[in-house]
């Protein structure tokens, strides 16, 4: 798989992430006080024995040895409780944000639908929706709080060495915040960036992978291509452990420089206390409070240098979900536009192309009006079921137009338009429930008799009727437990049940034999006189129930004679 930075920088990414907290804000503002507060006192404890040691050796401290003690244990029971607070807090925002994007990722999917995701990858998206989301968790529960947490403890401790002990100790506790919080973050993100993008990217890979071997297991058995199917999946996980182990391996290096960084800053504050004593520039009492604050002020931004290892693979996350967010639909749904009855639809000079280079249909001309049933024949991939997408404005028509009754597509509200015109594509899906359930999805008040009617328009009703449930069998995951006609035959009945006035067949005869085929084309002549029927297909046969054919060649239509 080839190597794939993010477009975006981490920090355009984390603000952007950042800026999806909104009303949540002030909750991640209680989890930094709460946190903040928290290491504060976990220092406490030994900076108290640290004083009660330097009090005992002559040092003016102005507290008592009870109260000393009596802070201690304070401060260690304060930061049990603080610390829930805090963690509580974070995962409350992280959880109700992780709802939100999903909302956000399923809004955008609808908006971007049908155009725009027929050429994504299902497995992709679904691990999008579910492991890059997961993934954005660690991110706001526990990467902006600790940030925040960092910058106060750290800027608490310079203060308090400083006034307390000596501000030579406070500069270097100050360069080694720096150099661990901040330098080492900044050089492993980026030598851990790319390996996070390949990693998230191969995981997204290998998941699309695997739901189409699943979902082809019975054209894989069938053709006997189990065993290569099955060398093609060992060697994406291979890909994918390989990924991983790198991004590990360069964690851990990351890790370890880190350790190693904050040891020498701990020994040159050593180093700088015993000197200054030495030279009697610092008590030693002094000295050893000074030194114990700076030994247990490292906590916070040690947690900052450990984040780039997930950051990488958050940032990765974030980009691919703010790219779906960003993307434009092929569409832009029209409110409040002209509703309308069907009575007829005109097409003239309408020319389309996918990517504005190759032409695919050219000065499209032709007419329909309620009470037809007009064919359109040609070879596969000549255009005609783009034609169809097109009178759904499921794309944008680079030219001419598409008039209902008058009216052109553009003009013509959205909401309006799907409630008169249905299109029944080549492959229907059909959802794990019953043949009711899915079937009601066109008329979801609709009653059992207009289940059956419909079903029986669309020769499906005998079948049915022979299932073990009838119209309450289950279809089963996939729909694997019904042939492909039997499912296509399922989507016309939802057609007739939705009863617009205008239905657009895609190949409805194609996977059925030419008894069924004779039945649902007498099924579309009983309903001409109630509806307008457009039939497209590459079958001359099933052109004999139309009035009138368009004949589709080199993106041009030409009406048959």
């Amino acid at each position: 798989m080839a190597e794939k930075s993010t477009r975006r920088s981490g920090a355009v990414i984390m603000a952007s992430l950042i800026a999806l907290l909104g009303s949540l804000a002030y909750i991640m503002l209680l989890a930094v006080i709460n946190g903040s507060l928290g290491f504060i006192c976990a220092m406490g404890v030994p900076l108290a024995g640290a004083m009660a040691i330097a009090k005992a050796m002559g040092e003016h401290i102005p507290l008592s040895y009870g109260f000393l003690i009596a802070l201690a244990v304070g401060c260690g029971v304060l930061r049990g409780l603080l610390r829930y607070f805090e963690q509580y807090g974070n995962h409350y925002i992280a959880f109700r944000l992780l709802a939100v994007l999903r909302d956000k990722i399923f809004g955008a999917l609808r908006t971007l639908c049908p155009a725009k995701l027929e050429g994504k990858q299902k497995g992709s998206i679904i691990a999008m929706i579910t492991s890059d989301i997961e993934t954005l968790e660690v991110f706001y529960a526990h990467t902006i709080s600790p940030i925040c947490i960092a910058v106060i403890v750290s800027g608490a401790v310079v203060i308090f060495v400083g006034v307390v002990s000596s501000w030579y100790l406070a500069l270097i506790a100050l360069l080694g915040y720096i150099a661990v919080g901040i330098v080492a973050p900044m050089i492993s993100s980026g030598k851990l960036k790319a390996s996070g993008v390949r990693y998230r990217g191969e995981f997204a890979s290998f998941n699309a992978y695997f739901l189409d071997s699943i979902k082809g297991i019975k054209d894989i058995v069938l053709n006997n291509a189990g065993e290569m199917r099955k060398e093609e999946v060992n060697r994406r996980s291979d890909l994918l452990l390989g990924e991983t182990k790198k991004m590990k391996h360069d964690i851990t290096r990351a890790g370890a420089a880190t350790e190693l960084m904050v040891s020498l800053f701990i020994f040159a504050a050593l180093t700088a206390g015993i000197i200054l004593v030495h030279m009697e520039m610092l008590s030693l009492g002094r000295m050893i409070i000074g030194v114990v604050a700076v030994f247990g002020s490292f906590g916070p931004v040690i947690a900052i240098s450990a984040l780039p290892g997930n950051l990488t693979q958050t940032f990765a996350s974030g980009d691919r979900m703010l790219d779906l967010l960003a993307e434009k639909p092929a569409v832009t749904p029209v409110e409040n536009g002209r509703k309308f009855h069907f009575e007829d639809l005109k097409v003239t000079g309408l020319d389309f192309s996918y990517d504005g280079d190759t032409q695919i249909l050219a000065d499209v001309c032709m007419h329909a009006r309620k009470g037809e049933i007009i064919g359109i024949v040609g070879e596969s991939g000549c255009g005609k079921s783009t034609l169809l997408k097109l009178l759904l404005r499921f794309w944008q028509k680079s030219h001419g137009q598409i008039a209902y009754n008058g009216t052109d597509i553009e003009q013509i509200d959205t909401d309006s338009l799907l409630d008169n015109v249905t299109m029944v594509s080549q492959v229907t899906y059909l959802f794990d429930e019953t043949i009711a359930d899915n079937l009601r999805i066109a008329k979801p008040g609709a009653t059992d008799a207009e289940l059956e009617e419909a079903c029986r328009m669309a020769s499906v009703h005998n079948f049915i009727m022979t299932l073990p449930d009838g119209y309450d069998t289950r279809v089963g995951a996939l729909g694997d437990n019904l042939s492909a006609g039997e499912k296509q035959r399922l989507g016309l009945a939802r057609a007739f049940l939705r009863g617009s006035d205008l239905i657009l067949l895609d190949e409805p005869t194609s996977n059925v034999d030419s008894i069924n085929e004779g039945m649902i084309l007498k099924a579309l002549r009983q309903q001409k006189n109630k509806k307008s029927i457009i039939l497209v297909s590459h079958r001359e046969s099933t052109m004999a129930v139309a009035d009138r054919i368009y004949r589709v060649k080199n993106g041009r239509l030409y009406e048959s004679k």
